[in-house]
């Protein structure tokens, strides 16, 4: 079927797929460099950002997430691997979350009645208590709900991080700790933040199953 298609594609000449190939790895080289960067820039951020996750699980909070777009996904991606689990042969407790876009008659109310942009910070001043975290996703830091949720966040007690790119943005200035991808690539951000999404939330684990707050079913 596949061999059927291409054949039938006249667009797909040896040619153009050998530019489209070449494309291809520079694009997959790219990406690795940025993560190589996050790696050798971050790292000592994504451990202190681990233990404030953790201490505030430990404590009796629990982590609201939120982002838009491809954000919004890696804040739901985020929030499903602390309610569920991250790794198969780790079966353990649920850690509580919430990803703060995933109610869409909330979502939709907040932007028919009051509008999209504070729709973030108003479930953060709703839902968070003095000690739980919020975590705020944005390729550029400019997105408004997210930068009115981060400085909510911390009017209310709560520790706001955030998963940044480019410069930071607005957000930056929000936020008690950051991670800034050091990249104006949205697709290069966006790749970061998912393998440190699976970074962060696999030291939390392992945070929480070592001081015995989690454990192995």
């Amino acid at each position: 079927m596949v061999g059927r298609l291409a054949q039938s594609d006249n667009a797909l000449t040896p040619d153009r797929d050998s530019v489209l190939q070449s494309k291809a790895r520079s694009m997959l080289r790219e990406s690795i460099a940025v993560k190589q960067q996050v790696m050798e820039q971050h790292t000592p951020t994504l451990v202190r950002m681990a233990h404030v996750i953790a201490r505030s699980v430990e404590q009796g909070g629990k982590v609201l997430t939120c982002g838009n777009g491809g954000s919004a996904a890696d804040a739901q991606h985020l929030a499903a691997e602390l309610l569920v689990r991250l790794r198969p042969d780790v079966d353990r407790e649920g850690i509580p979350a919430i990803a703060l876009a995933m109610d869409t008659s909330s979502l939709t109310a907040t932007g028919n009645d009051y509008g999209f942009e504070v729709h973030y910070e108003r479930m953060t001043r709703a839902l968070g208590r003095p000690g739980d975290v919020l975590i705020g996703i944005s390729t550029s830091g400019k997105s408004t709900n997210v930068v009115r949720a981060l400085r909510a966040a911390r009017e209310t007690g709560l520790a706001a991080l955030g998963l940044l790119g480019a410069d930071g943005g607005q957000a930056l200035s929000e936020c008690d700790m950051a991670l800034v991808v050091p990249s104006n690539v949205t697709g290069r951000i966006q790749e970061s933040h998912a393998a440190v999404v699976h970074v962060l939330m696999e030291l939390v684990e392992d945070m929480l199953l070592e001081s015995g707050h989690l454990t192995r079913a």
